[in-house]
């Protein structure tokens, strides 16, 4: 039986659930082997005919199929984990969904090519220290300009602010406490994130806020007055508490968001071409370029810099907006710059062009547990030519 027809045969049977042991084992090794890009053709082609989500959805198991992959990215031929070999079933039931996406609910990459073109394999010419992924860190600049480094500062009370204790909590969040009359003087805190750094913080009326990497918060020690106003940079998440009497009110470039109490997601860093407000909840209110919209759940409002009106995109992917708090990349047919901003603000890494930029269109997820040469394995399948310098600078080639 000849290569393609043997694949076909594999893909079949794991198809109809009665691939064993083996020929699972075999169809790693097929995609393990693929150079040309035709095994990852044929998933594609078989990718329509896989059985509905509703089906494979109901059991799946998210952290089971993460260790999974990271045992397959870490090994150099695809081998079935010690594990899976007492969940053949599952394995049986699940791979099609996976092995369909190249594991895209469980942490490697699924890629269209956007070109038709004979790819040039991917080269890494220097071999370099790994990177780890980022974690929860974060700096606390106090209204008298002392900083706090929250990642290495114990439990407990940090710092008092006026009448406001600062509190590190046991599960390492942030917490103020204006449970004394806020009087007096309003005092201001700054709490930033590193790249390669996160971190989650309470504010005085209980907002909820996390931020991901390269990001920033501004705000006061109490609330007082008849508004809720912070400032962020980079990217933010907000599960705002209710009070009607006071409004919320975020402000980020060129946007601001009025809520009264209600969840969403920021995304504006500056090397993005807008500024994204996303609606998982409630009702928030974008002003803008002298204009104001109202936003509803699932819809993003995009304000660019140039001056154009507000852009109301209906009907957003929520899992894909907010897959950095839930520890996930997530990408719908995004560019190769767009997936290479995530990576290098996660892992802290440099990220320059040589020539033209290779046209690539990525769909999937991958978890933000693995190191980057995990993940630039996950690439790898694309045929990015790359290569890594002083161990922080990833040169992507023509």
């Amino acid at each position: 039986m000849s290569t393609p027809e043997r694949l076909k045969y594999l893909l079949e049977q794991v198809q109809q659930l009665r691939a064993t042991q083996a020929e699972y084992k075999e169809l790693l090794q097929f995609i393990n082997d693929d150079e040309s890009g035709d095994v990852v053709r044929q998933l594609d082609a078989f990718h329509a005919t896989r059985p509905s989500a509703a089906a494979t959805d109901a059991e799946y198991d998210r952290p089971y199929w993460q260790s999974i992959v990271k045992e397959i990215l870490d090994s150099d031929k695809f081998v079935l984990p010690e594990p899976a070999k007492k969940r053949v079933h599952f394995l049986q039931r699940y791979w099609w969904a996976a092995a369909c996406g190249l594991f895209i609910l469980s942490g490697a990459y699924y890629y269209h090519l956007s070109t038709s073109a004979h790819p040039t394999p991917i080269v890494a010419t220097a071999p370099a220290k790994d990177v780890a992924p980022g974690g929860n860190r974060a700096m606390l600049t106090l209204s008298d300009g002392s900083q706090i480094p929250l990642d290495s500062a114990g439990n407990g009370v940090l710092a008092q602010q006026g009448n406001t204790r600062i509190t590190k909590l046991s599960n390492g969040q942030l917490a103020y406490d204006e449970s004394g009359a806020a009087a007096g003087k309003v005092l201001y805190n700054t709490m930033s994130t590193p790249l390669g750094g996160q971190y989650k913080l309470i504010l005085p009326d209980g907002t909820a806020v996390w931020l991901n990497a390269g990001s920033s918060i501004y705000y006061p020690t109490a609330f007082t007055g008849h508004e809720r106003m912070v400032t962020i940079t980079g990217e933010a998440y907000f599960e705002v508490a209710k009070n009607e009497t006071m409004p919320f009110v975020v402000k980020a470039n060129n946007t601001t968001i009025e809520v009264l109490g209600t969840h969403f997601n920021i995304n504006a860093y500056k090397d993005e071409a807008s500024t994204n407000t996303t609606l998982q909840e409630g009702a928030v209110k974008i002003i803008a370029q002298q204009q104001q919209q109202t936003l509803k759940p699932g819809q993003q409002a995009r304000v660019h810099a140039n001056g154009q009106a507000i852009q109301i995109v209906d009907h957003v992917d929520l899992s894909q907006v907010l897959a950095w708090k839930e520890g996930f990349f997530n990408f719908n047919d995004a560019d190769l710059p767009t997936v290479m901003r995530q990576l290098s603000r996660w892992y802290n890494v440099e990220v320059k062009y040589e020539g033209d930029i290779p046209q690539r269109v990525f769909s999937g997820e991958i978890g933000r547990n693995l190191t980057l040469s995990q993940v630039l394995k996950g690439l790898s399948k694309t045929r990015i030519r790359y290569r890594i310098e002083n161990g922080n600078r990833i040169v992507i080639q023509p």
